[in-house]
């Protein structure tokens, strides 16, 4: 069931923060990523979004840290290391994440990805979790899970505050399947994630430094995006009318890596939500991207 969006849809936004690499040239001269980061925060702050996520690795906390607005309103996911590099480094990678941001404590750690609880440490790793949240590093304990996880099984084994599935435009399935409402009657704090479907709906994806995608991917994407240009509704505007009026939702993460990309977003989710039948533009199967490695 999808409901109208809220009246400040921002609020239910997250961000996702990748380390910035871009530095635009201002005044003549390279803008520092630091600088980068504030400029989203402020950006961010000013709109009403007011959560933050973070995954370990490369520079994007140590950015954070040196340009969190003060007083800061954000409330901060870290996400986990995974179970390979072993429980002592995953723990102390977590403890670490918040020092880099500065942050006396996090609001929710988030296992990445069900496989870590599955193999003979995946109790003990939810435990060490638990153990953070019971000293006060963590207000909650979150769980990454996808449609082929079994979500609601994973959630009612482990009963985790927080639970980020992937669910958008093109890939309804958790809603449609009723896992977004069998997740909140377990008390799960639902966030969805893919919103944007790894950006498939908004051009070339070589440009945006992913594979392409199938010829059958294609044709279906191309299909959707005719529907949407004769309902009259921009893609971006589409994708976030659809998550913001899940009914069981409470937060939608989104990417953004500069602060005019985070303000086309807040102003394509206030736009006023179409009356329309969603269903029209699920495809089949999820889609799917390979990022291209760097060396390729």
């Amino acid at each position: 069931m999808i409901r109208p969006s809220d009246p400040h849809p921002c609020a239910k936004l997250a961000i996702s923060v990748a380390t910035a690499e871009a530095r635009p040239v201002i005044g003549g001269q390279p803008q520092p990523a630091e600088d980068l980061v504030r400029t989203l925060l402020q950006t961010a702050a000013d709109g009403g979004v007011s959560r933050v996520a973070v995954r370990p690795g490369g520079e994007a906390e140590r950015q954070l840290g040196q340009a969190w607005p003060f007083p800061s309103p954000f409330s901060v996911s870290v996400r986990t290391l995974p179970i390979s590099e072993g429980l002592d480094r995953v723990e102390a990678r977590a403890r670490r994440s918040l020092e880099r941001m500065g942050l006396p404590r996090g609001d929710v750690l988030m296992v990445q990805a069900a496989d870590d609880l599955a193999g003979s440490e995946g109790r003990a790793l939810w435990d060490r979790c638990q153990a953070l949240k019971a000293r006060g590093l963590f207000k909650r304990v979150g769980l990454k899970l996808t449609m082929d996880d079994g979500p609601a099984l994973m959630a009612r084994r482990f009963l985790p505050d927080v639970v980020e599935i992937p669910c958008g435009l093109l890939d309804q399935r958790a809603e449609r399947a009723g896992v977004l409402a069998e997740l909140a009657e377990l008390g799960c704090e639902v966030r969805v994630s893919g919103v944007f479907a790894r950006g498939l709906l908004f051009g070339p994806r070589e440009a945006m430094g992913f594979e392409a995608p199938d010829s059958q991917t294609r044709a279906a994407v191309s299909r959707v995006r005719l529907r949407l240009a004769e309902a009259r509704l921009d893609p971006m505007q589409a994708a976030l009318a659809y998550a913001l009026g899940l009914e069981h939702v409470s937060v939608v993460l989104i990417g953004a890596r500069s602060a005019a990309e985070l303000r086309a977003v807040m102003a394509a989710a206030g736009q006023p939500a179409p009356q329309i039948d969603w269903g029209a533009f699920s495809l089949t199967e999820a889609p799917t991207a390979r990022r291209v490695s760097s060396a390729a």
